[in-house]
């Protein structure tokens, strides 16, 4: 046997796991996108082209979800941006205990969403929760976090900024370690100010790593799921209902198959496109 032909008989077997495991669920997703096929009325799909987008995109209640979503996104990868950035700037300046401290801050990264969302919950409860006891021994009124519109988002983007701040702070941290010392040194024989050195050293080299980091947070909050589902469950009303909790309702609740898979497609083209414009960007700043 060839090189060629046994290189062909070992990726073989990946490779039709990966088209059956991917490709072949889009493409089904595609074609079921363009029926009214329904997972629990059986009988064959009928063709109805376009009509679940048309109905998708026209809907008032799919802006509303969409609003929800880009308040949630921008909200938490913001949050998550400054802050991680700025523990990592700390941690980096520290030539003592900053192994032991990138650790402990990595701890919520490692947990399960599952497991972060139950502990969040509790934490949260309006009757027994830690945080309404603290807010109590400081004289302040308790608050109910998950039950009121005004601040079930907030607690959503608070506990997501609290696990996933400590991916933006890894990668800045990586960042931050490769800036060359010899431009400190420079700048010091210049005599330049911190800020100076801060804002025409530190920031234009670790951006770049940033930006990407912040496109891989961006993706996932995107398609938030998991927390939505154990903290609030959409509510109350449909005040932290996010696109894929949507989906997950038309889908599994509503059985209305055909409908969830155009929101599929949607939320993919989404993706791919702003993804797109987003490494354009990224593409342009690294020719800058």
């Amino acid at each position: 046997m060839t090189d060629r032909r046994l290189a062909v008989v070992f990726i073989a077997p990946a490779l039709l796991l990966l088209l059956a495991m991917s490709v072949f669920p889009l493409l089904w997703a595609l074609y079921l996108s363009f029926t009214d096929y329904s997972a629990t009325r059986g009988g064959s799909a009928n063709w109805v082209w376009f009509g679940n987008y048309t109905a998708i995109l026209t809907s008032a209640q799919v802006h509303t979800r969409a609003l929800t979503t880009l308040i949630y996104v921008v909200g938490a990868v913001g949050l998550q941006t400054t802050l991680g950035f700025t523990i990592a700037y700390l941690i980096s300046r520290r030539t003592h205990g900053r192994g032991l401290l990138t650790t402990l801050f990595l701890v919520p990264m490692m947990l399960s969403p599952v497991v972060v969302g139950l502990f969040w919950r509790f934490m949260l409860d309006a009757q027994f929760g830690v945080v309404n006891s603290m807010l109590g021994s400081l004289g302040l009124e308790p608050v109910e976090w998950l039950t009121r519109q005004r601040t079930a988002l907030i607690s959503l983007i608070v506990v997501d900024t609290w696990q996933w701040t400590p991916f933006i702070m890894l990668i800045a941290l990586a960042g931050l370690t490769a800036v060359p010392k010899y431009l400190y040194e420079a700048a010091s024989i210049d005599r330049a100010s911190e800020w100076f050195r801060f804002r025409t050293i530190t920031l234009p080299l670790v951006w770049p790593l940033l930006l990407i980091a912040v496109l891989f947070r961006a993706i996932e909050a995107f398609r938030l799921f998991d927390l939505v589902y154990i903290l609030t469950n959409g509510g109350p009303g449909v005040s932290t209902e996010t696109l894929s909790f949507h989906v997950y309702k038309v889908a599994f609740l509503g059985f209305n198959t055909g409908t969830a898979s155009a929101y599929g497609i949607l939320m993919v083209l989404v993706v791919i496109v702003l993804t797109q414009l987003y490494l354009r960007y990224l593409n342009k700043l690294k020719e800058d």
